[in-house]
């Protein structure tokens, strides 16, 4: 087999010589990377402000675009596909998979040689784990594509796409531009998301509502013998009525001794588990692991992809008949924490697997080869041991123990003593936390025997709220509702965790925000349908119709559109109703944030509003600014734009990382056609202009294929070049007096030289010279000055791209030739013309 990266330099291409529908043939490996294309608006739609979001639902053409177009999957699959004569389709055996499927073929198909008299050239292999047993009998068994399943995928895609944007946009825009302290960049809305995070207001609710009630209960102790006495339970368990108690306690306090009424003894089995699904995966990986369902999923999707489990997302609890269960448990022979247990199973004969539900999709999660922690690392190991744990208890005998009960009299009342002892711990050997609790064991009495009373007393207790709702149970409340499926539970929950609507508090329970819940009861007052589960459980259903072939694509699509645009309307035309819950709990606009800069309509001082999203509010003007996130915002000395008067700001990411000014007004309103919006004074072809790209540019960037280096003007005495695309940050001339970007351009490879002005103190210049012109990538004096940081990687293989003052002030140089010889230095850059040898 020979081995090689594809042009895209992600994926590696395999080749090799074998058979194929038995005659020789040359194989060609590959792969994708997730999804090959998204779906997106066309054009205009993709602008929140010139698009009125009704039209999302009907008028807004949509196109596949490329998922990530950094990889060039489409024109990597492209030129691999050229001339092959037949297609496997190896990928995830789910609906999601199934869509890539049609994905890859709509690249391929085309380039892909001519069939000759209707030849099935494109097949799909079928297989649930990566073992060399799995993927012989998948090839062995060849199908086809599932074009159904792709279709509920696709729309799917397109419903949250065109639902979930439409409700975005419209409330994001009406309360941001209302409100100062939402803390969330995006009042965002999901037909999945939100009822989701209805179930967790819901519980909310239920806590801020409940009234504790006082009641009363009754506890005896027997002596059982001299150095042992026993709690008896009592049979009514609890009274509501404090009198009705003391009544019961004044009939029992004065007697003696406790009758034995009854004794039962009764052999007991505590089931073995049903085989693993992803819901039960998740829910223990979060309740006793301490893992978030996305970080789950990805874990278990990782050791799927290494060959230690089976395909980690199946919602079925039930292994086949003809499932080979001996084969995983002797991979676990050997290993060094429960190679006994195995061992006996092996020996003795194991024990088949309760039946469960069969969804039709995959087998349960098996562990498929043997791993140590010190091979996985901490994180998944313990999801992988849990995995293994889990599989071992299947096969193994249910846990047997017996129950001892007496029942007691105390005068008219009836009490009750239980005991349990384990006869044969089964399943719990391998999952411990499982076993049966050790319990005293009772004394060996008979009808009729009496035991003295020690004490019996009245206890004052209160019922308790419900607690916040766990990760666990929301994901048992998404699954018994069927919001999501078992692959997108954990994004769902991890969305309302990141917009701001829910914290995760200790025992990983979900607390709502104060967002979160006034949005769940503005919804509830205006159409509860919402964020009620019982309409995306429908949705649901139809989806499934659509993957199995008895409903049509098309019209599933347009009646739920039609429902949900209908909704929509109505909840435009309501927003009042969620707005009075709004201004209760936030404040407006004008009464938040701190005067920074002036705008340049009404001359005013705007206020900077520092909770996310960070904007400039100008209260006179009604008008909305938004700004740069993750930095600092500071006013940028008093200087005005020349466009429109607005004075600049700073965007700081920190005194090591990147600065620029940007003007308010232009980032929202990019002046030039080039420009897109939120782009910095770094970034503007003003011809002119102080501040902008034509006057500080310097020339391509040394990592990026599209950024220009430029002077950041503010650093100094600390200067500092930064590309104003990637993450790239060059420290120069420390100590210098001045720079400035000369008009001149450096006749080897285009780049503005720089004008530097040293300290005479500790200019590096020789002599007393504290002046010098020169280029940063070309200059012997000033190679040694240059420390370049936050790069990741050079692509010497491109050329050509951006330099500076040419077309509306960004220049197209030459970028000069790489020589193979060129070798970066491994920590430090001394010189960026380490680059350009």
């Amino acid at each position: 087999m020979s081995s090689r990266k594809g042009l895209n330099g992600t994926c590696s291409v395999h080749e090799y010589t074998g058979t194929f529908a038995g005659q020789p043939v040359r194989f060609k490996m590959t792969s994708v990377c997730g999804h090959v294309m998204t779906l997106d608006f066309l054009g205009k739609y993709n602008k929140w402000d010139k698009v009125d979001p009704a039209e999302l639902f009907s008028q807004a053409p949509t196109e596949k675009k490329e998922a990530n177009p950094k990889l060039n999957m489409v024109k990597f699959l492209q030129v691999e596909g050229k001339g092959c004569d037949y297609i496997v389709l190896w990928l995830d055996c789910d609906k999601e998979g199934e869509n890539i499927c049609f994905e890859v073929l709509d690249a391929v198909l085309p380039i892909m040689n001519p069939t000759h008299g209707g030849e099935k050239t494109v097949f799909r292999a079928r297989f649930s784990s990566i073992t060399d047993t799995d993927i012989c009998a998948a090839m062995a068994r060849l199908g086809e594509p599932d074009h159904n399943e792709a279709l509920s995928v696709d729309a799917r895609q397109e419903l949250d796409l065109r639902i979930g944007c439409a409700f975005t946009r419209f409330q994001t825009k009406y309360f941001q531009g209302k409100y100062g302290n939402l803390d969330s960049s995006l009042i965002s809305f999901g037909p999945c998301q939100t009822p989701t995070l209805g179930f967790c207001v819901e519980r909310h609710d239920k806590i801020q509502s409940f009234k504790p009630e006082t009641y009363w209960v009754l506890q005896a102790k027997v002596n059982a013998d001299k150095d042992r006495s026993l709690l008896l339970d009592w049979d009514r368990v609890r009274v509501f009525d404090r009198e009705i108690a003391q009544m019961f306690l004044n009939m029992t306090k004065l007697e003696k001794e406790a009758q034995v009424e009854a004794t039962s003894r009764k052999e007991k089995a505590k089931q073995r588990p049903l085989a693993l699904n992803t819901v039960e995966m998740l829910r223990v990986a979060s309740s006793s692991l301490g893992m978030g369902p996305q970080h789950a999923m990805q874990t278990a999707e990782r050791l799927y992809t290494q060959g230690y489990i089976s395909y980690p997302r199946t919602e079925t609890t039930h292994y086949p008949e003809n499932f080979d269960l001996k084969g995983p448990l002797r991979q676990q022979a050997n290993h060094p924490y429960w190679a006994d247990t195995v061992k006996r199973l092996l020996t003795e004969g194991i024990n088949h697997p309760r039946k469960g539900h069969d969804a039709g999709d995959h087998p349960p999660i098996t562990p498929m080869r043997s791993a140590t922690e010190a091979e996985l690392g901490s994180e998944a190991w313990r999801l992988y041991e849990y995995i293994t744990r889990h599989f071992i208890a299947t096969v193994s005998y249910d846990c047997k123990y017996l129950q001892s009960t007496i029942s007691f009299r105390i005068g008219p009342e009836h009490f009750t003593c239980t005991g349990k002892t384990v006869i044969s711990p089964g399943f719990t050997e391998i999952m411990p936390w499982q076993s049966v609790p050790l319990e005293e064991s009772l004394p060996t009495c008979q009808r009729g025997d009496t035991f003295a009373v020690s004490e019996i007393k009245m206890l004052e207790k209160q019922t308790n709220p419900p607690d916040y709702l766990t990760e666990a149970e929301l994901i048992t409340l998404m699954e018994k509702h069927g919001i999501g499926t078992d692959a997108s539970i954990p994004v769902h929950i991890n969305n309302i965790c990141q917009r701001n609507y829910v914290t995760v508090e200790s025992g990983r329970r979900l607390k709502p925000t104060n967002l979160g819940i006034v949005l769940v009861h503005g919804y509830y007052k205006i159409d509860a349908e919402l964020v009620l589960p019982t309409i995306r459980s429908a949705v649901e259903k139809q989806l499934n119709l659509i993957a199995q072939g008895k409903a049509d694509y098309r019209q599933v699509l347009g009646h739920t559109l039609d429902v949900f645009k209908r909704k929509f309307h109505y909840f435009v035309d309501s927003i009042a109703g969620m707005d009075e819950l709004m201004e209760v709990s936030f404040s407006p606009l004008a009464a938040t944030g701190k005067p920074l800069s002036r705008c340049g309509k009404c001359h005013r001082f705007m206020k900077y509003i520092q909770a996310k999203p960070s904007r400039l509010h100008c209260s006179h003007c009604d008008e909305t600014y938004t700004l740069p996130q993750n930095g600092t915002i500071k006013l940028y000395k008093e200087l005005r734009c020349p466009l429109d008067d607005f004075e600049l700001v700073l965007w700081s990411s920190g005194s090591r990382g990147k600065s620029y000014p940007l003007c308010p007004y232009c980032a929202n309103h990019p002046p030039f056609r080039d420009m897109k919006k939120g782009m910095g004074c770094n970034e503007c072809t003003h011809p002119t202009c102080q501040h902008s790209l034509s006057m500080l540019g310097i020339g391509q960037c040394v990592e990026c294929e599209s950024g220009v280096l430029v002077l950041d003007p503010t650093s100094g005495p600390k200067w500092k070049v930064a590309c104003n695309k990637c993450n790239v940050v060059a420290h120069c001339f420390e100590n210098a007096y001045r720079v400035r970007v000369s008009a001149d351009t450096c006749s080897t490879c285009e780049a503005a030289l720089l004008a530097v002005d040293f300290n005479k103190a500790k200019s590096p210049l020789p002599g007393d010279e504290t002046q010098h012109t020169g280029c940063v990538f070309c200059d012997p004096i000033f190679q040694e000055l240059v420390e370049l940081k936050h790069a990741a990687s050079c692509h010497p293989m491109h050329r050509g791209g951006p330099g500076r003052r040419q077309g509306r002030g960004r220049a197209r140089g030459r970028r000069p030739t790489v020589k193979p010889s060129a070798r970066r230095p491994k920590d430090k850059m001394s010189a960026l013309a380490a680059y350009f040898v």
